[in-house]
């Protein structure tokens, strides 16, 4: 759909306006953020009774080699300090049987999808053997819809009838990364309310311009199919007590908590207090 050019550029004013407020809410809550103090590590099995008691960590995939703030080894450190029963992360459901049999077989995850992430090869799937949980896959992608979001956007970012809608994604995404400010590695950020703030914002235009575009691979649909994997794995464990580990990408961990806290069954325990511990 083509708009007039008085309609975008007002969408695009407006667009501005809202990530100056939230850059400034961003920054004002980073400050504090992390000098909250450590609280105790998760709950007791008296303190949870029925409800699953889940935690959400937020990864930065390849990211994990090569950084010094948030390495492999800190994830390792986190999830022993965890103790989960399930660990439900961003593999698709397909997938995941082929990439534990991998390491059990070879000591090395062969399966293509799962060896992208770094925090499943290295960290979550070997320390399985030692501290016994189960892996399940809930991730919604799959190939058809990488290319279709691919050839999407492509589409898009070629049409001069769109120009203000890709520029405004262009802005959005300037901003998140002068809101990171060096910190797109730091797990103390990562886990706090600033950069789940930013995160929200940075997708504002993407939803607003791209979805329907995008089909199933757009933020809205894709985050919704995560979720709903995520849902069906814990209602099937409902009123059981379990503790549940979800691993994603930083970026889909402000949908998921903002779900996460609408389930009565669901004791929510943050993820910073198991970085501020690791860290001491």
């Amino acid at each position: 759909m083509h708009y007039p050019i008085r309609i975008k550029n007002i969408a695009t004013i407006l667009t501005s306006m809202f990530f100056a407020a939230v850059l400034a809410s961003c920054q004002a809550a980073g400050k504090t953020e992390q000098s909250v103090p450590s609280a105790k590590l998760g709950l007791s099995k008296a303190e949870r009774g029925e409800r699953t008691e889940v935690t959400v960590i937020g990864m930065i995939h390849s990211g994990h080699r090569t950084s010094s703030k948030y390495p492999l080894s800190l994830i390792k450190t986190v999830v022993r300090d965890i103790k989960p029963d399930i660990i439900l992360t961003e593999i698709p459901p397909n997938r995941t049987a082929a990439a534990l049999s991998s390491y059990k077989d070879t000591g090395k995850v062969t399966e293509q999808r799962t060896r992208a992430f770094p925090e499943y090869t290295d960290a979550i799937i070997p320390l399985q053997q030692e501290l016994d949980y189960v892996i399940k896959g809930t991730a919604a992608w799959t190939p058809d819809i990488a290319s279709t979001r691919r050839a999407a956007l492509n589409r898009i970012r070629d049409n001069p009838g769109r120009a203000d809608q890709w520029q405004a994604w262009q802005k959005a995404q300037n901003t998140f990364r002068n809101t990171l400010n060096g910190r797109g590695d730091d797990p103390f950020f990562i886990h706090s309310k600033a950069y789940d703030q930013a995160v929200e914002a940075r997708y504002q235009p993407y939803m607003q311009y791209f979805e329907t575009d995008i089909g199933k691979g757009g933020w809205q649909s894709i985050n919704r199919a995560h979720w709903a994997n995520i849902a069906a794995e814990l209602d099937a464990i409902k009123g059981q007590g379990k503790r549940v580990l979800i691993t994603y990408g930083g970026f889909h961990k402000y949908w998921f908590l903002r779900e996460l806290e609408k389930r009565s069954d669901v004791a929510l325990t943050p993820a910073l207090p198991y970085f501020e511990a690791a860290n001491n």
